[in-house]
């Protein structure tokens, strides 16, 4: 029972921070919209407006897609070509995800550091409607470039340790559309051995 613990807390740890996230993202998308919206109307109907609306909208946006970038992340749904990676066997996979790993480790490395400096830079720099910091502003980046680290890290873990499957060495999900068309295809091909069979009986 204590050696599962720790097991537990990281999977409870993970639900929560992925709702928080989900919540994060509603809450900036709705505001984002209403905030939008709200401001053109008063622009046309009523020739007045929320001063704050515009920096607001845009610090919602901001937020919406950064967070958004690391639930992405988390469930394989960045854009990505398997073409080649597919075809290779289980070590050749190990060893593409392994540098693909090291890097996009790397690049939030790069990431962080400049969010970092611009966020130190940005701190006493207000925003001239809201008044609310620059910071807040890159703060953006430095939350992405550690949460992607952060699935990385894990990512590479569960392949070393050969705990990773062969769908999570591809690294990417398949589209909706991708899917539906392999399903027509394999009906497609269904029905053509069907028609040569009753063809045969003939």
């Amino acid at each position: 029972m204590l050696s599962e613990f720790p097991g537990v807390v990281m999977k409870s740890l993970d639900k929560f921070l992925t709702q928080v996230m989900n919540v994060i993202i509603v809450v900036s998308l709705v505001m984002m919209v209403f905030m939008v919206f709200s401001n053109v109307v008063l622009r046309y109907v009523f020739n007045s407006g929320i001063t704050v609306s515009e920096e607001l909208s845009r610090f919602c946006f901001l937020w919406l897609i950064f967070v958004g970038s690391i639930v992405a992340m988390k469930e394989r749904g960045h854009l990505g070509v398997d073409s080649l990676i597919a075809r290779l066997p289980r070590s050749g996979k190990v060893v593409f995800v392994l540098i693909s790993n090291a890097l996009m480790l790397w690049v939030c490395y790069l990431f962080f550091v400049g969010s970092w400096r611009q966020t130190v830079v940005g701190w006493g720099t207000l925003k001239p409607a809201t008044g609310i910091p620059m910071a807040f502003h890159y703060a953006t980046g430095l939350v992405m470039s550690v949460g992607i680290a952060v699935i990385l890290i894990g990512n590479t873990l569960r392949v070393l340790s050969g705990k990773a499957t062969d769908a999570e060495l591809i690294q990417i999900v398949e589209s909706e559309e991708v899917e539906t068309g392999g399903e027509a295809e394999h009906e497609l091909e269904n029905e053509a051995r069907a028609n040569a069979n009753e063809r045969n009986k003939n």
